[in-house]
């Protein structure tokens, strides 16, 4: 059930707090709190439940739900610090919409009943939050805040070309693509089958205690196994033979164990298990379709590989880069429009991002009414066909054109040149990118599920995005002052760049 509140949005000098005072419209989380069109974004929340049904505690409230996943983010922090903190500050009370300042835990932090179960309507927590804002869900938040006064929108744009029908493309557009690792021990064939034969033994022992006292139970020969493991694993440099040799004997007790359970399950069935244990049992029946396929055929590569039991949505993805040629997570491609991110595609298979040129050339053109004057991209966006498309649209697409360099030197060096600029206006994606892994948590997820991973990639975005507002608001506002000049550039040596540092 989802109740429906006042939609008067509640403003900072009404905020209760207990022991005095008002809150600073001036802080951080207020500016956040302003810059977020509540109301606009709550009815497809609100349209996953039952609206005033009567039937259970009601639902969190959308602000509530948005407003923790933005303070996680922002703070770097994880899901139970962040409730701490929304108790302890009220500013972040106010930030997810509460009427006034309260010493206790506004919801559970993890899953339903985890330390508030006494507590009436607080069932849901941070992992329900993500589960319920979807990735498709922030991504349409995102567009929704973007400020219409940093980029001409697509409205601006039409009424432009009412007034003049020859209004080129405009703007630049630059994209790439990136892995976002998850968080995985590194994949090894004999260390994943060791623990899917390990899962397979617990399988196979709930199993037997289904069966009456006194029969016989199968033998699994899992101490044996384990040394057979060990005596490979342990070595510094093990040979490609002794590998091999150790696979195929993991591979033997895997199939006998998958025999025995399968025996097993035509007696005693499978209701004894956990959900946990079946959807293992599952899982661990394709890993070793694939591992005995790889096998047979000498071969490392399959389709649709899984290189993790409890996450099996998560691949391979080849990167190659130094250190690090292969990255194991999503892959998403990412458009940079004035420095505001968007998540143009995600997906957890591999993919060649050069295909995406022509469908985040199409988005911009939604967004803004008209093509980018020019898009900057790494080499592999380059194709000849993507090269041909941009031509018949007049968009330039960097880097150097095909064929032979011109003849002529003061062509040949403002080619040079310009495609010299083209490379460091293109390296602004590289650093968003960079940040959102060392600032944010893009360099490793935590989140266990599919669809949790997608929705924290895309608030990962959104706060960078509503950040970027918030700075250029407070410039815009400080140019605004020194011109009207309420303020002197003395007042700001360090946040403008002027005066001495020290002083």
């Amino acid at each position: 059930m989802y109740r429906t509140e006042d939609k008067t949005q509640l403003s900072f000098e009404d905020f209760y707090l207990p022991f005095g005072g008002k809150l600073n419209p001036n802080n951080r989380w207020v500016q956040l709190a302003d810059l977020i069109p509540w109301e606009d974004l709550e009815a497809e929340y609100a349209s996953q439940f039952a609206i005033e049904s009567g039937q259970g505690a009601p639902a969190i409230q959308f602000r509530t739900a948005l407003g923790a996943l933005i303070i996680k983010e922002k703070l770097g922090i994880t899901d139970e610090e962040t409730v701490e903190q929304i108790r302890e500050t009220p500013y972040l009370q106010y930030l997810i919409g509460m009427q006034g300042y309260q010493d206790e835990a506004p919801f559970d932090p993890s899953m339903p009943g985890h330390s508030l179960r006494s507590l009436p309507g607080r069932a849901s927590g941070m992992v329900h939050f993500r589960k319920r804002i979807s990735m498709d869900m922030i991504s349409r938040a995102n567009e929704m805040i973007i400020p219409k006064n940093v980029k001409k929108t697509k409205d601006d744009t039409e009424a432009e070309k009412e007034e003049n029908p020859e209004v080129e493309n405009n703007g630049k557009l630059l994209i790439d693509a990136t892995c976002v690792p998850g968080d995985i021990r590194y994949p090894t064939d004999l260390s994943l089958l060791n623990e899917s034969r390990e899962k397979l033994e617990t399988i196979l022992d709930v199993l037997h205690a289904e069966r009456p006292k006194g029969a016989t139970k199968p033998r699994t020969y899992r101490q044996k196994a384990r040394k057979d493991f060990l005596a490979v694993i342990k070595k510094r440099r093990a040979s490609k033979n002794k590998m091999r040799k150790a696979i195929r004997k993991q591979l033997g007790y895997i199939r006998r164990n998958l025999r025995h359970i399968e025996q097993l399950a035509t007696v005693v069935g499978l209701n004894s298990l956990s959900r946990q244990q079946y959807r293992n049992l599952l899982v661990i029946s394709e890993v070793f379709r694939q591992q005995a396929l790889m096998y047979e055929s000498k071969d490392h590569r399959i389709s649709g590989r899984i290189v993790s039991i409890s996450q099996p949505h998560i691949r391979p993805i080849v990167r190659g880069k130094a250190g690090t040629p292969v990255e194991f997570g999503m892959k998403i491609s990412s458009a940079n429009i004035d420095g505001y991110m968007f998540i143009d595609r995600c997906s957890w298979d591999p993919y060649n991002e050069s295909g995406d040129l022509v469908m985040q050339a199409e988005k911009y053109r939604h967004r803004y009414g008209v093509y980018p004057e020019s898009i900057h991209a790494d080499q592999i966006y380059r194709t000849r066909g993507n090269r041909n498309w941009c031509k018949e649209r007049g968009i330039r697409l960097s880097g150097p054109p095909l064929g032979r360099p011109p003849k002529d030197r003061g062509e040949n060096r403002e080619r040079k040149k310009l495609a010299r600029q083209d490379e460091l206006d293109r390296i602004a994606v590289e650093g968003t990118f960079g940040r959102a892994k060392r600032r944010y948590s893009m360099g490793r997820l935590m989140t266990k599920l599919a669809e949790t991973s997608e929705s924290q990639v895309a608030m990962i975005m959104l706060v960078m995005n509503l950040e970027k507002i918030r700075k250029d608001l407070f410039y815009v506002f400080i140019i605004a002052m020194l011109r009207s000049r309420k303020i002197t550039k003395s007042h700001f040596p360090v946040v403008l760049g002027y005066g001495n540092m020290a002083a």
